[in-house]
């Protein structure tokens, strides 16, 4: 079974300029930008791939167009969070179904059980699908804070490895590492310190915008070269300051416009960044050093 390393791309899904149309064709090529700069996993419909906004036959396309266009040549994990257990165990067997790595999950969300239901909730899901299962811990959006002491008797359930954890609490990280899971980091400005801290990789939706330099950060830690990584990192910065303090998707799209490739608006109701706090994205951008992205 494949062990998950490395920097994981929750793909942006890139729609027509009315944002209610898939662009297939764009959703591919952004799949190949990807690969061919390196990123180590593919994650479709993820939080920076709109999950929320797709239509549930729209979630199961995305999945199925990236898988049979990859074909193997990256570790998939495909995001199948749903609020009731039937629906969350319907789209993971979906996902193992056509060839997925892993599944990332969220507790179940909106006015969501107490912590017996969440352990539950995960257990009917192991039991489903053999697939490793990345736990989703996002509070902010979901209600239920994934902590490490529940971390820990997740860990007991076959088939629970991962957790990806977007707390953005550097305490946070180093308490789940200490669980012995493996940890994903998802808060942007925490990228570097993560990987320092023992994390596996980084779940994080700015390498659709930069994705040969957060390859090169990985690298850069994982063969202990840390000057380079501290100085691509200072680089890297003010980029993942804006992201995290802005409308996030909207401002990964629009880094992606101005780095590389058009992929569209974000779904309605999310909106485009003004000009204003475009230039602002720009300026943020700008201290990147040149890569091959």
């Amino acid at each position: 079974m494949t062990q998950l390393e490395g920097m994981c791309v929750p793909i942006c899904t890139p729609f027509d300029a009315s944002g209610e149309r898939l662009d297939e064709v764009g959703l591919l090529s952004h799949v190949d930008h990807m690969v061919e700069s390196g990123v180590h996993i593919i994650m479709t419909c993820g939080g920076t791939g709109e999950f929320a906004y797709l239509r549930p036959e729209e979630r199961r396309l995305v999945h199925e167009k990236v898988a049979r266009h990859l074909n193997g040549q990256r570790p998939m994990v495909m995001h199948t969070s749903a609020i009731n257990t039937m629906d969350a165990i319907d789209l993971a067997k979906h996902a193992q179904g056509i060839g997925a790595s892993a599944v990332m999950v969220l507790p179940p969300y909106f006015e969501g059980p107490d912590t017996d239901g969440v352990i539950s909730f995960y257990e009917s899901l192991a039991e489903a699908v053999d697939v490793p299962i990345m736990v989703y811990n996002i509070p902010a959006h979901s209600g239920i804070d994934i902590t490490p002491a529940l971390f820990t008797r997740l860990l007991e359930i076959d088939n629970i490895e991962y957790i990806k954890d977007s707390t953005g609490d550097m305490v946070r990280i180093q308490e789940l590492v200490a669980t012995g899971g493996k940890i994903f980091n998802g808060a942007d400005p925490l990228a570097f310190f993560g990987l320092l801290a023992g994390c596996e990789g980084c779940v994080w939706g700015a390498v659709n915008a930069m994705p040969a330099h957060a390859v090169t950060l990985f690298n850069h830690v994982r063969h202990n070269e840390l000057d380079a990584a501290r100085e691509l990192w200072k680089r890297m910065l003010p980029s993942q300051l804006f992201f995290w303090s802005h409308v996030y998707n909207a401002a990964v799209k629009a880094a992606v416009g101005m780095r590389s490739r058009h992929i569209g608006p974000c779904r309605s109701p999310v909106q485009p960044l003004s000009d204003e706090v475009l230039a602002e994205l720009a300026n943020a951008l700008a201290p990147l050093p040149e890569l091959a992205d």
